[in-house]
Protein backbone atom coordinates (compact mmCIF):
# COMPACT_ATOMS: atom_id res chain seq x y z
CA UNK A 1 0.00 0.00 0.00
CA UNK A 2 2.82 2.35 0.55
CA UNK A 3 3.57 2.15 -3.16
CA UNK A 4 0.03 3.16 -4.09
CA UNK A 5 0.08 5.90 -1.54
CA UNK A 6 3.38 7.21 -2.84
CA UNK A 7 2.05 7.15 -6.43
CA UNK A 8 -0.95 9.17 -5.36
CA UNK A 9 1.31 11.55 -3.55
CA UNK A 10 3.59 11.66 -6.56
CA UNK A 11 0.78 12.34 -9.01
CA UNK A 12 -0.74 15.01 -6.79
CA UNK A 13 2.63 16.60 -6.24
CA UNK A 14 3.32 16.48 -9.99
CA UNK A 15 0.21 18.47 -10.83
CA UNK A 16 1.06 21.07 -8.24
CA UNK A 17 4.73 21.17 -9.12
CA UNK A 18 4.09 21.63 -12.85
CA UNK A 19 2.47 24.98 -12.21
CA UNK A 20 5.24 26.05 -9.89
CA UNK A 21 8.05 24.52 -11.91
CA UNK A 22 7.39 26.27 -15.22
CA UNK A 23 7.82 29.82 -13.92
CA UNK A 24 11.08 28.74 -12.30
CA UNK A 25 12.35 27.57 -15.68
CA UNK A 26 11.44 30.90 -17.22
CA UNK A 27 13.25 32.73 -14.47
CA UNK A 28 16.34 30.61 -15.01
CA UNK A 29 16.26 31.30 -18.75
CA UNK A 30 15.88 35.00 -18.13
CA UNK A 31 18.90 34.94 -15.84
CA UNK A 32 20.97 33.13 -18.46
CA UNK A 33 19.96 35.64 -21.11
CA UNK A 34 20.93 38.50 -18.82
CA UNK A 35 24.29 36.95 -17.93
CA UNK A 36 25.39 36.14 -21.49
CA UNK A 37 25.69 39.73 -22.75
CA UNK A 38 27.80 40.58 -19.71
CA UNK A 39 30.25 37.83 -20.65
CA UNK A 40 30.30 38.68 -24.35
CA UNK A 41 30.93 42.39 -23.98
CA UNK A 42 34.12 42.91 -21.98
CA UNK A 43 35.19 46.52 -21.71
CA UNK A 44 38.20 47.35 -23.86
CA UNK A 45 40.36 50.42 -23.58
CA UNK A 46 40.62 52.27 -26.86
CA UNK A 47 43.98 53.62 -27.95
CA UNK A 48 43.90 57.15 -29.27
CA UNK A 49 46.37 58.64 -31.70
CA UNK A 50 48.88 55.80 -31.57
CA UNK A 51 47.38 53.24 -33.92
CA UNK A 52 49.38 50.90 -36.14
CA UNK A 53 48.59 53.08 -39.17
CA UNK A 54 50.55 55.94 -37.62
CA UNK A 55 53.84 54.10 -38.14
CA UNK A 56 53.28 52.42 -41.52
CA UNK A 57 55.41 53.43 -44.50
CA UNK A 58 54.52 52.10 -47.97
CA UNK A 59 57.14 50.36 -50.10
CA UNK A 60 54.81 49.24 -52.88
CA UNK A 61 51.12 48.52 -53.36
CA UNK A 62 50.79 45.81 -50.69
CA UNK A 63 54.17 46.04 -48.90
CA UNK A 64 54.82 48.24 -45.91
CA UNK A 65 57.42 48.98 -43.27
CA UNK A 66 55.72 49.14 -39.90
CA UNK A 67 57.31 50.24 -36.62
CA UNK A 68 55.50 48.76 -33.64
CA UNK A 69 55.92 47.67 -30.06
CA UNK A 70 55.46 44.01 -29.09
CA UNK A 71 55.96 42.68 -25.56
CA UNK A 72 57.88 45.77 -24.58
CA UNK A 73 60.26 45.64 -27.57
CA UNK A 74 60.29 47.91 -30.62
CA UNK A 75 60.12 45.94 -33.87
CA UNK A 76 60.47 47.00 -37.48
CA UNK A 77 58.27 44.88 -39.75
CA UNK A 78 58.79 44.62 -43.48
CA UNK A 79 55.68 42.77 -44.52
CA UNK A 80 53.16 42.10 -47.25
CA UNK A 81 49.58 43.03 -46.42
CA UNK A 82 46.29 41.89 -47.90
CA UNK A 83 42.84 43.43 -47.96
CA UNK A 84 40.17 41.30 -46.26
CA UNK A 85 36.48 41.15 -47.20
CA UNK A 86 35.64 44.16 -45.04
CA UNK A 87 38.29 46.29 -46.76
CA UNK A 88 40.80 46.37 -43.90
CA UNK A 89 44.53 45.84 -44.42
CA UNK A 90 45.74 42.74 -42.59
CA UNK A 91 49.34 41.54 -42.22
CA UNK A 92 50.17 38.52 -44.36
CA UNK A 93 52.49 35.59 -43.76
CA UNK A 94 55.32 36.94 -45.89
CA UNK A 95 57.52 39.30 -43.98
CA UNK A 96 60.18 39.79 -41.37
CA UNK A 97 60.37 41.54 -38.01
CA UNK A 98 63.66 43.16 -37.08
CA UNK A 99 64.74 44.25 -33.64
CA UNK A 100 66.27 47.72 -33.28
CA UNK A 101 69.77 46.17 -33.21
CA UNK A 102 69.10 44.25 -36.43
CA UNK A 103 67.66 47.40 -38.03
CA UNK A 104 70.82 49.36 -37.10
CA UNK A 105 72.98 46.60 -38.61
CA UNK A 106 70.89 46.68 -41.82
CA UNK A 107 71.30 50.47 -42.03
CA UNK A 108 75.08 50.06 -41.69
CA UNK A 109 75.05 47.64 -44.64
CA UNK A 110 72.94 49.85 -46.96
CA UNK A 111 75.95 51.25 -48.87
CA UNK A 112 77.36 47.76 -49.51
CA UNK A 113 73.94 46.47 -50.55
CA UNK A 114 73.50 49.42 -52.92
CA UNK A 115 76.90 48.71 -54.51
CA UNK A 116 75.97 45.03 -54.95
CA UNK A 117 72.66 45.95 -56.59
CA UNK A 118 74.43 48.32 -59.02
CA UNK A 119 77.01 45.66 -59.83
CA UNK A 120 74.36 43.03 -60.62
CA UNK A 121 72.02 45.36 -62.53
Amino acid sequence: MSKIKSRETLSSSESGSDEEYQPKKKKMKEKNVEEEPKRKSPKKKAKTGDGPEDHMYPLSRQRFVNVREFRGKVLIDIREYYTDNSGELKPGKKGISLTVEQWEKLKDCVDDITDSVKELS
